[in-house]
């Protein structure tokens, strides 16, 4: 069986062409020819589907073991694509502690379009499950949305556990699996029914592209309630109507994905985004391998430093959800985590004010390293109040480690903690 990192390397076969090239060509076109009056091409315009980006697509849906694939211009087109199926009225049970752009979606664009969104901590599975199931006090949620790898402060969810929990009341599980990346972890071998990622992170790497992708695993039956997902199993009047459940089976989440949603929203990759894409998923494992291994180093360098409060992370022992990283963690995982430094709000500043080899600025899973203050940027939608519920306080710094030596890494947090020393406010 050909294994992960191979199949990363060589991707989907090039078999489009008559010219022997082995990366996938970038076909830059908006339009494509029609055959005849009446003939329906594979491809017709660029808004619904293009050759290059069919190749990424491809590629995402063989390293998550799913059943198709689709991309996005962001990974929060791709969330709202996922999200676009319910309707007004319907509820989905959300974790409270996933990204801030993302919570911005459920608790503001959605939210006002109707959709009800529960905050739930899915670490809590008692709270999980009566938030689910409703348990007479109102109708089952219809979904339950969470991150594999928590952003900023790295909680470990069972996604096992909530699984089993939500298809007990006919619920889809729909993860964000961004910060794992598929080589470290995928969640449709563990009962997930939809994964959604920000391409822009691991996959791509180099901080150049934007995309979002998502991925179905194909087993759900979306039929087995009655009138419970109408969008997929009723017949589309805005497509000829088609019962896509009943015409694609395992692929009809996707495939009304690109048929409805990207038609009517526009949310395209560009195909020279898809071919950057591409390339950045043939060194993911390499990338990855290196990043876990500069983050635990930087993690056990943390715990020396007497300014540093706390580290969250799961790799430390004695965390909550240790045991759990261990489990679907075996060869690490998480380059991206917070730590929290005496002083708060005016410390953290001057210390990040005096990193020069950490890039101040809003993204993860770069080749370079990368630092931010998570209260006064990538969560500063969020009340201090909602911030504080998730840990996120106003000493606490997020990191993204890079592949640069961790020598040098080092030395570069070291300069930065020197400077806070010199401050004065580390207390």
């Amino acid at each position: 069986m050909t294994q992960l990192n191979t199949k990363l390397v060589h991707g989907v076969p090039v078999t489009d062409n008559a010219t022997g090239a082995v990366n996938p060509p970038i076909y830059n076109s908006s339009t494509y020819a029609f055959e005849s009056v009446g003939s329906m091409p594979r491809w017709d315009y660029a808004r619904s589907g293009n050759p290059t980006r069919d190749f990424l697509e491809r590629q995402i849906a063989q390293l998550e073991h799913g059943v198709r694939g689709f991309a996005f211009a962001s990974g929060l087109a791709a969330i709202h694509a996922v999200l676009s199926i319910f309707a007004p009225g319907e509820r989905i049970v959300v974790g409270s502690n996933i990204y801030g752009g993302t919570y911005s979606l459920f608790n503001e664009h959605f939210n006002r379009w109707g959709l009800v969104s529960y905050p739930v901590d899915t670490q809590d599975l008692r709270e999980l499950e009566h938030a689910i199931g409703g348990h007479g006090e109102q109708a089952p949620a219809k979904a339950v949305y969470f991150e594999t790898l928590t952003n900023p402060l790295l909680q470990v969810n069972d996604v096992h556990a909530i699984a089993e929990i939500a298809h007990k009341y006919g619920a889809i599980v729909i993860v964000d699996n961004t910060f794992a990346t598929p080589y470290l972890f995928r969640p449709l071998e563990h009962g997930a029914d939809v994964v959604v990622e920000s391409a822009t992170k691991f996959i791509g790497g180099h901080g150049t592209t934007l995309g979002g992708v998502i991925v179905e695993g194909g087993n759900f039956n979306w039929a087995e309630v009655p009138g419970k997902f109408p969008t997929l199993t009723e017949p589309d009047p805005s497509y000829h109507g088609l019962n896509f459940y009943e015409a694609l089976g395992g692929a009809a989440f996707v495939t009304r994905v690109r048929a409805i949603l990207l038609r009517d929203t526009g949310a395209t990759l560009s195909p020279f985004a898809a071919f950057l894409l591409l390339q950045g998923t043939e060194t993911l494992s390499l990338r990855v391998e290196r990043h876990v291994q500069n983050a635990l180093k930087v993690i056990d360098y943390l715990k020396t430093v007497p300014e540093v409060e706390s580290i969250s992370h799961p790799s430390i022992e004695g965390r909550k959800d240790n045991e759990l990283y261990k489990k679907y963690f075996p060869n690490g995982g998480g380059s991206i985590f917070t730590f929290d430094i005496k002083g708060g709000k005016d410390a953290a500043r001057v210390f990040i004010d005096n990193l020069h080899l950490f890039s101040l600025l809003a993204n993860v899973a770069d080749a370079k390293s990368l630092v931010i203050h998570p209260a006064s940027t990538t969560h500063s939608q969020e009340t201090l109040e909602e911030l504080e519920d998730q840990g996120i306080h106003q000493g606490t710094i997020r990191l993204s480690i890079g592949l640069e030596n961790i020598d040098d890494i080092i030395e570069d947090l070291e300069s930065g903690f020197k400077a806070l020393r010199e401050s004065g406010l580390a207390k």
